[in-house]
């Protein structure tokens, strides 16, 4: 086995951090008897990561040098997706003088949303120009 095979199998868990972060390699091969990995992560945190999985594979990495820089100009990889935690939805009792735009532009921004208001609260409204005071309106995120 050739040792640059060697030494990417000693070190597989970091050189896949390494491809599942986005970190960009400029140079990954043998120099000195030693696996040379110099490249930017696109954060602190994911040079902490890959470094951390080459601590996992040899605490001394005697031979291993890892030259990383952080440039946040690189893509950012994307956030694991939340475990199926549905939006927080939260509710409005409506004043006196409110609006469901009135309403719609506080929480979103934008006035002409007022539709996702009503169609969150069928159950209880008939149509989006009859609100009443004390109403409790649940507003979607």
């Amino acid at each position: 086995m050739e040792r640059i095979d060697e030494l990417k199998s000693k070190y597989q868990a970091a050189l896949e951090t390494i491809k599942e972060k986005g970190v960009v390699l400029s140079h990954l091969h043998v120099q000195d008897d030693k696996l040379y990995i110099e490249g930017a992560a696109p954060s602190e945190d994911i040079k902490n990561d890959v470094w951390n999985q080459i601590k996992a594979a040899d605490a001394s990495f005697s031979d291993l040098t890892c030259n990383l820089t952080v440039d946040t100009s690189l893509p950012q990889p994307a956030a694991a997706p939340a475990a199926a935690a549905a939006p927080a939805e939260k509710t409005y009792t409506v004043k006196s003088g409110d609006t469901l735009s009135k309403i719609a532009k506080e929480f979103y921004g934008n006035a002409n949303e007022y539709n996702k208001i009503f169609e969150a609260n069928t159950d209880q409204l008939e149509s989006p120009d009859k609100i009443q005071v004390g109403q409790e309106l649940k507003i979607p995120a």
